[in-house]
């Protein structure tokens, strides 16, 4: 049985991702009881019928059953079940503005006197243990509807067991660093070709940037470093039952020389582990390089709504 178990804070997108799990096939359950979770197991397993199973589990369970849950979650992890605990989380800033733009409530305000940005702290205190538990932290903060459920549908519902995912992501620090990120290098210190006019309107994936980048010894030399220190270490990631390992590059604008150092390292390490997964999170693209290579995924003309994840 393969079980992927949703979790995180409220308004991150729990019921996009177990749409989109559904959609392709998984028996869906929003916010299932934690102390059931064992008994639904054992009940889908004597049936034979269902063999994808997800389920949400969240803060809207009784606090004494969310208590349990960690100890719950490591026991299964112990039968031959194939568990995957997916945690969402968000800027605590967006999530406000998504309460204030749909005007629900927050669910830890519906029976206390708290105020919402007390309701989101809290509940970040709360799933705190959880989320250390996981084996995939997705930040849903820039998110739209379309990019999270291509997430879930591309990384979490095609995993194999005992596979490393291995994601590149390019970032601009103006921006803010990825809160989903495992390991981040910095590569400010790189030439930066938006200094030249002629060039600023280029990307790290246009020939000319390209060209101009490889021009510089420093700029092969620190990308030939961050791959050596991954091909050292990353079996060690594996071998400690790693599902999931999130790189991120950053420069200043996360337009030029981290979406080129980004596309370096996915192409040199994508025969090494398979399918690698690469994002440029200020250019709205994403794509896969290796077996299951696809054409990049302009974000920006899948969305039909306001971007954001509710």
């Amino acid at each position: 049985m393969q079980l992927v178990i949703i979790s995180g804070r409220s308004g991150s997108g729990k019921s996009i991702a177990l749409q989109a799990l559904e959609d392709i096939g998984y028996y869906a359950i929003d916010n299932l009881p934690a102390m059931l979770l064992g008994s639904l197991i054992d009940e889908l397993r004597e049936e034979g019928g269902r063999t994808h199973l997800a389920v949400s589990i969240d803060a809207r369970n009784l606090p004494a059953a969310l208590e349990r849950l960690p100890s719950l979650l490591e026991e299964l992890r112990q039968r031959p079940i194939d568990c995957q605990i997916i945690y969402l989380t968000t800027d605590a800033r967006i999530l406000l503005e998504r309460y204030s733009a749909t005007r629900r409530r927050h669910p830890l305000t519906r029976d206390s006197h708290m105020t919402l940005e007390e309701a989101i702290s809290k509940e970040e205190e709360t799933l705190n243990e959880i989320r250390d538990l996981a084996d995939l932290l997705i930040d849903t903060s820039r998110l739209s509807v379309h990019d999270l459920r291509r997430r879930i549908t591309d990384q979490v519902a095609h995993q194999r067991k005992d596979q490393l995912t291995l994601t590149f992501e390019s970032f601009g620090y103006k921006r803010g660093v990825p809160m989903d990120a495992d390991l981040v290098f910095d590569v400010r210190c790189l030439p930066n070709p938006y200094w030249d006019p002629t060039l600023r309107q280029y990307t790290g994936r246009d020939a000319t940037i390209i060209d101009f980048l490889r021009g510089y010894p420093i700029v092969e030399d620190m990308t030939r470093d961050i791959q050596m220190l991954l091909e050292r270490w990353l079996p060690a990631y594996r071998n400690s039952q790693r599902s999931y390992m999130t790189v991120a590059i950053g420069c200043t604008g996360g337009q030029h020389r981290s979406v080129y150092v980004a596309e370096q390292l996915a192409q040199a390490l994508a025969p090494q582990i398979g399918d690698v997964h690469l994002r440029h999170r200020e250019l709205g693209l994403q794509y896969t390089l290796g077996g299951s290579q696809t054409e990049p995924v302009d974000i920006a003309t899948l969305i039909e709504q306001k971007p954001g994840v509710s």
